[in-house]
């Protein structure tokens, strides 16, 4: 029963962050702070893990390649295909769950603890909406971040394919191009979005209707991250079905 309670006062304060909106000037300054650190501030560990990600799979494809009749275009195909469907989207997705998620439940939980919540409700501000909605808004640039996680892993995949002589540079660009579909991409950037979502409301809910003290904090930290992962899986399995089924 404490989980139907959980998800039926989440969708409450989902329904709570759009009403009684912070003013423009405001909430644009929220907003802009919100895409420098959640979004820039986390382009450095989406492009290095992206990078070797895209290398490991090139290289593991390589090297499960036995069969001469294979052809070795195959390399590039298998890095294509694996990056933009599953490793960028996904798997990014549940690293930014620890590193985005753990910031905007430890921040928000902090002010609970704080106090500071209690001020701004005071002060007549709809306290989800000046803390949560910046949040949403800014993780829809999070597609770029995706796309940009897309180039860097298939770049690792080729650095890896042909400084390692398992494949020619001109048979891993025509493994890229081999059999390419557009709406793969657009696939991904739809499951991006959704999963931006469950990393700007999740987290902040737990942080929210947290209750104690510091070591609570943690604590409200670790349980989002996990709930976050678990919810972006399952969603994951769900939208797969849907959109290319």
């Amino acid at each position: 029963m404490n989980y139907i309670a959980s998800i039926g006062s989440y969708f409450i304060m989902i329904r709570e962050v759009f009403k009684k909106p912070t003013k423009w000037p405001i909430m644009k300054s929220l907003i802009l702070k919100e895409i420098d650190e959640l979004i820039f501030g986390s382009l450095g560990i989406i492009i290095f893990i992206s990078f070797f990600i895209g290398g490991v799979v090139a290289i593991q494809t390589a090297l499960n390649i036995t069969n001469p009749l294979i052809p070795r275009n195959l390399i590039g195909f298998a890095t294509r295909q694996s990056v933009i469907l599953e490793f960028a989207p996904t798997f990014t997705s549940i690293i930014m769950a620890g590193k985005v998620g753990s910031y905007i439940t430890s921040s928000i939980g902090t002010m609970r603890v704080t106090e500071q919540i209690d001020a701004l409700e005071v002060m007549g501000v709809n306290s989800l909406n000046y803390l949560v909605f910046p949040k949403i808004i800014a993780l829809l640039l999070y597609p770029f971040a995706i796309a940009i996680a897309m180039y860097v892993g298939i770049f690792g995949g080729w650095v890896a394919g042909v400084f390692t002589g398992f494949s020619s540079s001109a048979d891993f660009v025509e493994g890229l191009q081999l059999d390419f579909i557009p709406y793969h991409v657009a696939y991904s950037f739809i499951k991006t979005i959704v999963f931006a979502f469950i990393i700007a409301t999740i987290p902040s809910f737990h942080g929210y209707y947290m209750k104690g003290g510091a070591l609570e904090v943690g604590k409200a930290s670790t349980t989002a991250f996990v709930w976050t992962s678990v919810t972006i899986i399952i969603v994951n399995y769900m939208l797969t079905q849907l959109l290319l089924s």
